[in-house]
């Protein structure tokens, strides 16, 4: 988790740009579920449903993660150490199945509109929590995260339906509003994960079941189409891969350094995601209690940036300088991490990286506007299989430099990793500024 949210787009036609108007865009015909049109319904609640479906999302993850560790120990009757292997594995096949399924559910979306993906993909995950709720044995709850990360489309369908929508004048609004609300997700979800458990570990995987399906329903009567048929394209199989998908967006030059940009800051992100508990209890002695409010702590000031700040600063400094300055904010909040001598120098480092999220609406509004319309849903898939290898290789990467350097290595430095992540994303901020001067000298 890196605390970022992403993308944006305006709509190109013969090769200009076009601001959407969103009361023009028509439902298509071919399409199933029966999609309302958006001059039927309007602007304001397609956006609120798009931004209670990340709220729910995100909810979601939270309220399974205080229980997840104790179904696993029950079904097993193991202990901690056991279970967080499998734990480990679990994420690993999720990980890896989002990687395969989002650009092959992006190139669905941009064949027959968001609406139907995003929905399938909601219902998905409700059955999803309902079969995790009652699994019976261990190779039921890989099933069920093996279908979560086919149906894993709803950040990514729901970031191409926010392209679709956005102008130069919203763009960054609308992606911060969405970050907002996945940040709150995860101040939230933890919380209700931990009050339900009271009534049993599998009573939060219900509730979780529950939001997504009520979320789902209002979707189906309330969400219109997004994508007009005049930009739609033929789905292709060659395109609707990892590897296709890149090759084709790669077409694209100057889109190729901001996935650069993209991957790095993201592997680096893994270094809090993968370490953050273990660093602090080792080096500062922090209680479960110190890792909880450090962690809230991120989420109010991701809350703040993402809601209030993003839309603000953005749009006053453009899209270029906030990922410039976004990018070094992470660095010196990163460094500060990995060189933090007590605990509270370690809370005030948490202020600069949190700042760094201007850069996550900047950074994909500029890749969004790289690309044509119609394949803005493989380019979302695209970077959600990007995100999915860094959560495959990065927490091996960042939990083998923290071991090294505390237990095997002759050099004891407890921050490696987050060094090492600081380095990542200067790399990052570097080829960010080469990206940025070619496509000037370029137009």
């Amino acid at each position: 988790m890196i605390w970022t949210i992403t993308p944006t787009s305006t709509l190109k036609t013969n090769g200009c740009k076009k601001k959407t108007n969103f009361s023009e865009v028509q439902a298509p015909v071919d399409v199933s579920f029966a999609p309302m049109s958006t001059s039927s319904v309007g602007r304001k609640p397609a956006i609120l449903f798009i931004l209670i479906t990340a709220l729910i999302d995100s909810i979601s993850i939270g309220i399974i993660i205080p229980v997840f560790p104790k179904l696993i120990m029950s079904m097993e009757q193991c202990d901690e150490s056991r279970a967080a292997v499998i734990g480990g594995w679990l994420m690993f096949w999720f990980a890896v199945m989002q990687f395969v399924m989002s650009p092959i559910l992006g190139s669905l979306s941009d064949r027959f509109g968001r609406r139907p993906v995003l929905l399938l993909s909601l219902f998905g995950f409700g059955i999803d929590f309902l079969l995790l709720a009652f699994a019976p044995t261990l190779s039921w709850l890989f099933a069920g995260r093996i279908m979560a990360g086919i149906m894993g489309a709803s950040y990514t369908t729901a970031a191409a339906y926010i392209a679709d929508i956005s102008n130069d004048d919203n763009r960054s609004k609308h992606f911060g509003m969405l970050g907002a609300a996945f940040g709150m997700g995860f101040i939230i979800g933890p919380g209700i994960g931990g009050l339900l458990a009271q009534w049993g570990v599998r009573v939060p995987f219900i509730a979780c079941a529950i939001l997504s399906l009520v979320n789902w329903l209002y979707g189906y009567f309330i969400l219109p189409e997004s994508l007009p048929q005049e930009h739609r394209r033929p789905f292709d199989w060659k395109r609707a891969n990892p590897i296709g998908a890149f090759l084709n967006i790669s077409k694209h030059r100057s889109i190729l350094g901001y996935l650069a940009c993209f991957f790095l800051l993201y592997l680096g992100a893994q270094a809090v995601m993968t370490n953050w508990q273990y660093y602090t209890m080792l080096k500062f002695q922090w209680t479960e209690k110190a890792i909880g409010v450090s962690i809230m702590t991120v989420g109010i000031i991701v809350a703040f940036v993402q809601g209030v700040l993003v839309r603000v600063v953005n749009s006053r400094i453009g899209n270029t300088n906030a990922m410039l300055i976004g990018l070094t904010l992470y660095t010196i909040g990163m460094a500060g991490f990995g060189l933090a001598p007590t605990g509270t120098f370690m809370m005030l480092a948490i202020i600069p990286y949190c700042l760094g999220g201007i850069n996550g609406p900047a950074i994909q509004s500029l890749m969004t506007e790289s690309v044509p319309s119609n394949a803005q849903g493989e380019l979302q898939g695209l970077i959600t299989s990007v995100q999915s290898i860094t959560s495959i290789i990065g927490p091996l990467m960042m939990a083998g430099i923290f071991s090294h350097f505390t237990g095997k290595s002759t050099i004891y430095f407890p921050g490696a990793a987050f060094i090492t992540a600081a380095f990542l994303m200067f790399l990052a901020l570097v080829i960010a500024w080469f990206t940025i001067k070619s496509k000037k000298i370029s137009s």
